[in-house]
């Protein structure tokens, strides 16, 4: 089985990776029948030297390939007829943007198996960036903090090497008593806590969060139950909400009201209550300007979220009376960061924590016919055509839904 390691030609550019050179060498170790080559690339953060040094070889020709490995979808032009393909394709909530794309892998007759639909028979994901989207996520909120109010100046996350540098570099900052608030347990919100911890915030419970002033900054971790309640008073569970999310209704206003810095890493799914509103943003007493949206769904349960931002101009204003954009500096400005391509900030590390996950959960799936399903579960197309998982999807390759 020969292994392609693909270069990333989407615009924006994205440094990461599938495999690090490092998550090469251990699948050539464990698997012998295993071969990898590595397409030539400009960008990667990882440099051809790196990967020559372990014995992969480094080359423009990906036609001998069995199996080609990307992270971000594949320019039309540059697909490579009826091989195998893993990339994020971006098409399984019928993204409009896409269509073209998943047309052409039909046409060419490709295997596509997508990274998001990697899972475990429970439906659990098995490789995902999301824990660094959280780590950059934290961090860039905190360089938003400090702009909004002029109180210290952080690098851009791109700027350093790793997570470290960016806990060092957060270590440094004069922060005031202010109330941190993160919602979600999942990668991305413990991805945050992880610099929360770092830098030595204090943790308080919900109660004392809610109800208690103290002497210094503080943050508190809430999850699903904690910002939403039943519609018909009963006590409710995660398990519950994800099967009938639209039963709920959001009890997060207690929590705007004493928040100073929210970061959002929760997940949201289709039906469930918005956490606040644009309306809930305009009342007196909202306390929240500064806002982290990692899980950055548009016009969807942050009301101040409006549009996404970029690595390079990461943070916008949102006005809560207009509901319109303006300067983040403005006193009653809440300040917006939206990236939706965080771990791009950071893709060394984001590279080597998915590529051990990608060699760990799916790697041997190849060589032992696999057993456990991964590839059955992850691959959307075969023989030209939509696999059964997936025929829901017909009548958006078709262009018969909007």
């Amino acid at each position: 089985m020969k292994f392609g390691i693909i270069r990333e030609r989407k615009n924006p550019p994205d440094r990461r990776v599938v495999l690090s050179p490092e998550a090469c060498h251990k699948v050539l170790r464990k698997f012998k029948k295993a071969e990898i080559i590595v397409e030539s690339s400009p960008i990667r953060v990882f440099s051809a030297a790196e990967y020559e040094a372990i014995g992969v070889p480094v080359s423009d020709n990906m036609e001998t390939c069995d199996v080609l490995l990307g992270v971000k979808e594949v320019p039309i032009a540059a697909l490579i007829p009826n091989k195998k393909y893993f990339f994020f394709s971006h098409t399984i909530k019928k993204q409009p943007y896409n269509r073209d794309l998943l047309q052409a892998i039909l046409d060419k007759n490709i295997e596509l198996y997508d990274h998001e639909v990697i899972t475990d028979p429970n439906g659990v994901r098995l490789v995902a960036f999301g824990r660094y989207a959280g780590i950059v996520g934290a961090y860039n909120g905190f360089r938003a903090y400090g702009l909004k109010y002029n109180l210290f100046t952080l690098p851009k996350a791109e700027e350093l090497p790793d997570q470290q540098a960016l806990i060092d570099a957060l270590k440094r900052i004069p922060l005031p008593h202010i109330k941190i608030l993160l919602t979600g347990k999942g990668r991305v919100g413990n991805g945050a806590k992880e610099m929360l911890d770092a830098m030595a915030l204090k943790k308080v419970t919900v109660a004392d969060y809610l109800a208690k002033d103290f002497n210094e900054p503080v943050y508190c971790q809430t999850d699903i139950a904690e910002y939403n309640l039943r519609k018909d008073g009963v006590r409710g569970n995660k398990a519950d909400f994800f099967a009938h999310p639209e039963e709920y209704k959001s009890n997060f206003f207690r929590f705007a009201k004493v928040t100073d810095f929210y970061i959002a890493g929760h997940f949201y799914g289709q039906g469930a209550p918005y956490l606040y509103t644009r309306d809930d943003a305009k009342h007196p007493d909202f306390k929240i300007r500064v806002v982290a949206d990692v899980s950055c769904d548009i016009d969807g349960p942050i009301g101040s979220t409006i549009r996404p931002s970029t690595v390079a101009d990461p943070i916008y204003g949102y006005d809560p009376e207009t509901e319109t954009e303006t300067d983040f500096k403005k006193e009653d400005a809440i300040a917006v960061m939206a990236v939706d391509n965080l771990p791009c900030e950071l893709p060394r590390d984001a590279s080597e924590g998915f590529g051990e996950a990608f060699v760990r959960n799916v790697i041997p799936a190849f060589f032992n016919g696999d057993k456990d399903g991964v590839l059955e579960r992850a691959q959307m197309t075969k023989d030209g055509r939509l696999t059964e998982r997936y025929a829901y999807l017909q009548d958006y390759v078709d262009g018969k839904e909007n």
